[in-house]
């Protein structure tokens, strides 16, 4: 990394196709534009495993390549929301491991983090999700939460 790269500020953003994370990506594609930082776009990505009685299996039917769709899906995600091309300096990034601790892994290089309130977890009626909960815990740098304007008080 050169040294201009190290003193833009970046803002981190979790994206995980949910109407949640897309308006975090917008509130943070709009906090980029006016602060001048880099928006570093976070998807974080594994194997989807069911448990059976013979142990966790990959579950089915798969994309011939999950990764590549992974980075297609999110690329696309990006253009829609961001725009293309993107008015701000936009580095979108899949990466492999658990949500939560891939942003707080990603917070330590961040002058600030954004997540939606909750994403495609179980529990879709929490009012904050548990990698949001985790973020705003841990994460090195500080963190909004962002709300659908349909969410309501």
């Amino acid at each position: 990394m050169d040294e201009q790269q190290e003193t833009v500020p970046v803002v981190v953003v979790g994206v995980d196709g949910s109407e949640h994370s897309l308006e975090a990506l917008r509130w943070a594609a709009r906090e980029a534009g006016v602060t001048g930082a880099r928006l570093h776009v976070v998807t974080a990505w594994s194997y989807p495993e069911h448990p059976t009685p013979f142990g966790i299996v990959p579950g089915l039917p798969l994309p011939p390549d999950p990764l590549a769709e992974a980075h297609r899906i999110l690329a696309l995600t990006v253009a829609r929301v961001v725009g293309d091309p993107a008015p701000i300096e936009v580095v979108a990034e899949v990466i492999e491991g658990e949500p939560a601790q891939v942003l707080l892994d990603a917070s330590r290089r961040a002058q600030l983090l954004v997540v939606g309130s909750r994403g495609h977890g179980t529990f879709t009626g929490m009012l904050l999700g548990s990698v949001s909960e985790r973020c705003a815990h841990h994460a090195a740098c500080p963190v909004v939460i962002t709300r659908r304007p349909t969410d309501g008080p």
